[in-house]
């Protein structure tokens, strides 16, 4: 009998019978196979996860066969079962649930195709081939099967890599306005990036193909296989900040303390977990590599993460020119599906130690045993997935060195809270690097209170405008964050005060000039501007608030004429490579100010900036969430170290309407250990992590559903009686601080206790009451780290 975990909906762990046509020395667990479901000839895809003898099927029951086998041989080691399940178990998912969020599109599907190579002409049969077939010809394959006659061919997205769809050009276009089709595409590739015509046609109806063909003859859109070492966020450009990596070097005295220390710890009898603890331009990346050395001297694999594509593509230089002919495989979101497939099938053999860079979906590639993973700016949230399958990056990669007794080595200048803390424990090791490599000396930070700027004199304050001018006009570079995109955070009807409203999620829309529309920053809705107002029709509105795009406009009108200012946000990096020819341009001094999101406070290397201003130091400061003054602390701190890398002193302003903030006492001297101190005794006194367990259960309902809110209060009901029976505080329920969502209203419990067991016992009575094929959605996020 095989145990076979379903890679689709209904994601089900299903018993199935051993078909006669295949001999049972095919079937192996790890292994991906096909299988029907129901009873209208439905097939999918699943994964062997058990298999035991028919003596466990109850009398009477009646097992469907297994259909055909995907693969030859299992596509997954029993370890990386083992780790799918100890997720299943965490997070109370089935197998199939976690499998279908780790595994890339192409191992998903049942769309498996057969070459049969039976001495006459090759032929191919599909799996809907196989199953409507008579047995006879089913036998007849077996048999083929047995003596090797049977290739599996690839996936289908081969095909569609031959025809990708990318933009070529910015907003705003030349399109005429009555040119909705062609509108509609590139406002299209604009959000989503580059993609494959197939998903393009799929999405937006085959009735763009004309619109599309002629972009592509208009120079506006791109179509064609994905250039070589193209990568959406990056190229295959040497980092400046690399470039002298050769093969080893000599350490400082930090760094080369901080690898004695790591390198004991990986040599160790057990797993470890470690912090490196370096303030910004330290040389932190230059320690990862060393030991990434050691561990494949010793004929171990090696994993290094970042948050972020870009950061990503900038370890990966230095991997490359570190080890120059060593096996390197990256492995991003932005790639292909086919590039996807072919990295995970690829390491699913290997046997050989290798080096894997890329970003937190890294971490579930098949790898062989590990030695070391290192999470770059582990403090960072991209780290925790919260939407589909959620799961934080930290808990799995300790569970991956666990198995090969490994190093799991986490690196920041602003350590998470809950990490530093455990290193007070004592339950994870740290080595501290206080001193900037080469001639870098941290920034000094001043404060500008801007609780009286007036609207007419834009975001910016007089004195920030004066240090901008002067910096610039001594030849030194500005950096300048801005946590906000768009033009406009908010567009007011002045006909009527309304403030024009995302219909499906009831936040306010961002005016995105360059692109003449406003848009949704949750769930991608748009729409063109000028717009008539919904609620009194009149087409007179007034953008409130700055966003990146605002920022560049005003800076044109302070700056000489022929400075360059360029903008690194979401919105001007949605084109392949787009980013990283961004950074290299102001790396290069050919730009003298950079203006953008977050995307720019962490890892960059600018030896010529000189000047950081951080235009909103508030952004974020007053959400509802505990975390809101260590984000902002971290994120502040991150971005005052893009300034004085070099031999020139750098200097930090923070615009702030609220001075007083116990933070920034901590941020402008970037003193971690006092902040830590300060805000791990106010987590104290409000029973926040780490001296509590913390969970969310959010729950949604479509908003045309009247009987949503009744289930809320029901399921509110059955969790306080079993929150007294098992000393779970539950507060709640609660409408969402983002109360409606892409067309659902939202509420949350938050639930507070002293062991995890409890507080899935709770989660999984609630799920219970809630009737198969409700419209009630129910999820439960352990140690959530967006409570929005």
């Amino acid at each position: 009998m095989l145990s076979i975990s379903l890679l689709s909906p209904p994601y089900a762990t299903l018993s199935y019978a051993e078909p006669e046509w295949l001999d049972t020395s095919v079937w192996k667990c790890g292994q991906r196979v096909v299988v029907p479901l129901g009873k209208g000839g439905m097939l999918r895809a699943g994964i062997i996860v058990s298999i035991t003898d028919d003596s466990s099927v109850k009398e009477g029951v009646v097992l469907k066969e297994c259909l055909w086998a995907a693969e030859r041989e299992p596509l997954l080691k029993p370890e990386y079962l083992a780790m799918v399940k100890q997720l299943a178990l965490r997070h109370m998912v089935t197998e199939g649930e976690v499998l279908g969020g780790l595994l890339p599109a192409g191992l998903r599907t049942s769309k498996v195709r057969l070459r049969l190579l039976d001495g006459g002409k090759p032929r191919t049969v599909t799996m809907r081939d196989i199953a409507t077939m008579p047995l006879a010809e089913r036998f007849a394959i077996g048999d083929l099967w047995k003596k090797n006659a049977v290739e599996v061919l690839d996936s289908t997205f081969d095909a569609e890599e031959q025809e990708l769809c990318s933009l070529l050009v910015d907003p705003p276009w030349a399109v005429r306005p009555s040119a909705k089709r062609q509108i509609e595409v590139l406002e299209y590739l604009q959000d989503k990036g580059m993609l494959s015509r197939t998903r393009l046609l799929k999405e937006l109806g085959t009735g763009v193909s004309a619109a599309l063909n002629t972009l592509a003859e208009r120079g506006l859109v791109r179509i064609g296989p994905r250039e070589e070492g193209e990568c959406e966020a990056c190229q295959e450009e040497t980092s400046e900040c690399f470039s002298d990596i050769g093969n080893g070097f000599d350490l400082l005295p930090e760094q080369q303390t901080a690898f004695d220390e790591f390198s004991a710890l990986m040599h160790a009898d057990k797993p470890k977990s470690a912090l490196l603890y370096g303030i910004t331009g330290s040389g932190k990346t230059v320690v990862y590599l060393e030991l990434a050395a050691e561990a494949l001297s010793k004929g171990h694999s090696v994993m290094l993460l970042a948050p972020e594509v870009a950061l990503a593509c900038k370890l990966e230089q230095a991997v490359r020119n570190r080890f120059p002919s060593q096996d390197c495989f990256f492995y991003n979101g932005y790639q292909s599906p086919a590039e996807r497939e072919k990295t995970f099938r690829t390491l699913a053999e290997r046997e050989a130690p290798c080096i894997i860079v890329g970003t937190r979906s890294a971490l579930f590639l098949p790898s062989p045993a590990l030695g070391l993973i290192v999470l770059d700016e582990e403090h960072d949230t991209s780290f925790k997935q919260d939407e589909g399958l959620v799961y934080q990056a930290k808990e799995v990669a300790f569970y991956r060195v666990q198995q090969s007794n490994g190093l799991l080595l986490l690196g920041s200048a602003t350590p998470d809270v809950k990490t530093f803390y455990a290193v007070q424990q004592h339950a994870v090791s740290m080595s501290v690097m206080k001193e900037r490599a080469g001639e870098g000396r941290l920034p000094d930070v001043s404060l500008i209170n801007i609780k009286n700027l007036k609207r007419s004199d834009g975001i910016l304050a007089a004195e920030c405008k004066r240090q901008i001018q002067e910096t610039v006009a001594r030849g030194e570079q500005v950096v300048i964050l801005l946590n906000r995109r768009g033009y406009s955070p908010l567009m007011y009807c002045l006909d009527c005060g309304h403030v024009a409203r995302c219909p499906h999620c009831e936040v306010g829309l961002t005016y995105h000039k360059e692109r003449e529309r406003l848009v949704c920053h949750y769930c991608g809705h748009s729409v063109a501007y000028p717009v008539v107002c919904s609620k009194c029709k009149g087409l007179h509105y007034l953008p409130l608030g700055e966003g990146t795009e605002k920022l560049e406009e005003h800076l044109t009108d302070i700056l000489p004429p022929e400075t360059k200012i360029l903008r690194l946000d979401r919105d001007s990096t949605r084109r392949p490579g787009k980013m990283q020819r961004i950074l290299d341009s102001f790396a290069k001094q050919e730009a003298q100010v950079l203006v953008g999101t977050q995307m720019l406070s962490k890892g960059h290397h600018f030896p010529n900036v000189t000047l950081a201003v951080v235009a909103d130091g508030d952004l974020g400061l007053n959400l509802p969430d505990y975390r809101a003054a260590e984000r902002t602390f971290q994120l502040l701190v991150q971005a005052s170290g893009r300034a004085g890398r070099g031999e020139k002193a750098g200097r930090v302003l923070i615009q702030t309407r609220d001075p007083e903030h116990y933070c920034w006492q901590f941020v402008g001297s970037a003193d971690y250990d006092g902040f830590f101190a300060e805000e791990l005794e106010r987590r104290r006194k409000r029973k926040y992590p780490p001296f509590v367990k913390l969970a969310l259960i959010r729950t949604s309902y479509p908003l045309d559903w009247n009987k949503g809110m009744e289930w809320v209060e029901t399921l509110t009901e059955v969790a306080r009686a079993l929150g007294k029976e098992h000393d779970v505080r539950v507060l709640g329920h609660t409408p969402s601080p983002l109360p409606i969502l892409r067309g659902r209203k939202r509420f949350q419990w938050t639930l507070k206790s002293d062991n995890w067991i409890s507080v899935r016992t709770l989660y999984y009575a609630m799920r219970n009451a809630v009737p198969r094929g409700s419209k009630l959605r129910l999820s439960l996020d352990i140690d959530p780290v967006n409570m929005l």
